[in-house]
């Protein structure tokens, strides 16, 4: 247990939220864990068939959110509201036939996934479980909004110490692996820069403080504090199912709001671990929610009038839907959307070893599902060199093992549906058919054991000399393709590059690997994206910082996390105050008030 003020302890019988920390809840959580590290010596990557009315353990893991009905073989996702996990209540809805979540390496269904927004019918009086979700934030507000900000980050401070612990991360990661496909370094490097994230929130009181300003006119005072908005939502991708939700939540909760949660569909079981270990530290029922669904779901949350602010990290299509609905219903809207990141090399100078690594990692590493991943490499100079950097880019990614996350030596995973591969190999056909040459073509690949997995091998796709006054059309360079698929152009000179660059409708990021501080300059001042790597290949901004993406890659103007990210979630009141010592002041009249004019 910690005190929950800075008082002294006689002076704590003030009227205050008191949250007291469980040890004996989290030992006996790590216990588990370790617990079930040693007796999953039969571990297998699919979860268990079985039909009966007690199924045996189907994962490596416990999974509380986890309920099985007796006559399905497997079970259905449950929400977190109010401090305990919950699945619908309502008799009239097929919870298990809604939307399946599926392992991408074999496309057999691990769970089933409920719309929380289901309506009910006419003569239910049961509120449906986001209705639930969006009540419990609403009624844990009052006192977590009045919750000290210091005992607010001491919480986050013990959480992120929690998630420092390897076991923990290793079952964070497991499940991801499992859901969305991701290896299993790159998914422990998911939970890790969430984490980060977590530590940034401990030390918000610094950011919220606000403004004042004495004696504006005799005895006339103003003052302006940071102040909470009230019940935020979250709406998070497939592709990190760790990281993004730890972008949302931590920040708003250290503020002094209260969240609901929605995470992707596709990989639910991150943020409901995410959601209990927070739950776990004693974080008040109803401060944290997480609501499973799709599209239903995600419109009951913008249209929901007890919500102040929708944050949202995915695809262009949903998030303008998002930026657009959520605006025209009074929400304050924060989304990050697709990009086309765009890598420059500068063939005479750059470091043609370390280039060529980094390239083809961040063009790769997780299956090319990444927002910030380079899916263009710009080669500048002579193009009877550049053929020399195509064949080694070419004979780096061959080095490149596709297989199943869990797999020793794995590098790159599936794709995360059968519909994300049928596009993604399509666009590269269309593309060759439009003239592109295709370098290494990763169509087809075969993970043995796993020969149902939607694997795509690295695919390099060569659009030779292009003119940078003439816009490219060929669709490997216009479609953010989100697999691993990396386009490659010639150009003759560094203003090409920077031009065809800037001419693209993103700006998430960009990079520009040379030796030559001259060049570096001129780019890093010349180029339009917003967030720029010299020599560093995916330039995300640590969390001290805010992730600045921007053109078509943002909708709002508010970024995410870092002092940018505080500003998000809450608003500024003013506070003008008048102190006449002396009886029968002047405070005002029928004019307009002028202060300091005599």
């Amino acid at each position: 247990s910690y005190n929950t003020t800075s008082a002294p302890l006689e002076d704590l019988t003030r009227p205050k939220p008191v949250i007291v920390s469980n040890q004996m809840m989290l030992a006996t959580r790590l216990r588990s864990i370790r617990s079930n590290l040693v007796t999953a010596a039969a571990f297998s990557t699919q979860p268990i068939d079985s039909k009966n009315d007690s199924p045996p353990q189907r994962f490596k893991y416990d999974a509380p959110w986890l309920h099985y009905y007796t006559n399905h073989k497997r079970p259905d996702v449950m929400n977190f509201i109010n401090g305990s996990f919950q699945h619908p209540n309502d008799a009239n809805m097929k919870f298990s036939d809604n939307i399946e979540c599926s392992d991408p390496s074999t496309n057999k269904v691990l769970s089933y996934i409920p719309e929380s927004s289901s309506k009910q019918d006419d003569a239910s009086t049961t509120p449906s479980s986001l209705e639930q979700a969006i009540s419990a934030a609403k009624g844990a507000y009052p006192s977590w909004s009045s919750t000290p900000v210091q005992t607010r980050q001491r919480l986050l401070l013990e959480y992120a110490h929690f998630l420092h612990k390897k076991e923990v991360r290793e079952e964070i990661a497991y499940w991801i692996t499992l859901e969305n496909g991701k290896t299993m370094a790159d998914a422990m490097g998911d939970v890790w820069r969430g984490l980060e994230v977590v530590e940034a929130a401990t030390r918000v009181g610094n950011d919220m403080m606000g403004d004042s300003l004495q004696n504006l006119s005799s005895g006339l005072d103003t003052i302006s504090y940071r102040v909470p908005l009230g019940v935020c939502a979250g709406i998070a991708p497939f592709n990190f199912p760790a990281m993004i939700p730890l972008w949302m939540a931590p920040l708003s909760l250290s503020t002094g709001n209260t969240y609901v949660l929605k995470p992707s569909e596709k990989t639910p079981s991150a943020s409901m671990l995410l959601a209990s270990y927070l739950n776990d530290l004693g974080l008040p029922p109803g401060v944290l929610n997480v609501v499973n669904g799709s599209r239903d779901t995600v419109d009951g949350l913008l249209t929901h009038p007890d919500i102040k602010a929708v944050s949202f990290v995915g695809s262009n299509s949903a998030g303008e839907h998002i930026h657009d609905v959520g605006s025209k219903n009074g929400k304050r809207v924060q989304a990050n959307l697709g990009a086309k990141n765009h890598a420059t090399i500068l063939m005479d100078d750059a470091d043609r070893v370390s280039t060529i690594k980094a390239i083809v990692g961040a063009a790769f590493g997780a299956a090319g599902q990444r927002c910030m991943a380079l899916s263009v490499v710009i080669l500048v100079g002579d193009m009877s060199e550049s053929q020399g950097w195509v064949d080694d880019v070419v004979e780096e990614a061959k080095k490149l093992k596709v297989g199943n996350g869990f797999q020793e030596g794995v590098d790159v995973g599936p794709l995360i549906s059968r519909e994300a591969i049928e596009r993604a190999e399509a666009i590269v056909q269309s593309s060759i058919d439009e003239g592109a040459i295709c370098r290494l073509d990763g169509r087809g690949v075969v993970v043995d054991g796993f020969e149902d997995g939607n694997f795509l091998g690295p695919t390099l796709i060569d659009l030779t000399c292009v003119n940078s006054n003439e816009p490219i059309t060929n669709p490997a360079y216009t479609e953010e393709i989100f697999a691993p698929v990396l386009t490659i152009l010639t150009v003759p000179t560094l203003d090409d590059a920077i031009k065809i660059t800037n001419n693209n409708p993103y700006g998430n990021g960009c990079a520009l690997f040379t030796s030559s501080g001259a060049a570096a300059r001129k780019y890093q001042f010349e180029i339009e994206a917003g967030q720029v790597g010299i020599n560093v290949p995916i330039p995300v901004p640590l969390p001290f910082f805010s992730f600045t993406g921007n053109k078509a890659s943002i909708r709002g103007d508010v970024n995410f996390y870092g002092k940018s990210g505080v500003n998000f979630f809450t608003q500024l009141k003013t506070v003008t105050s008048n102190w006449q010592y002396q009886k029968g002041a002047d405070l005002g009249g029928v004019t307009m008030p002028v202060v300091g004019k005599k």
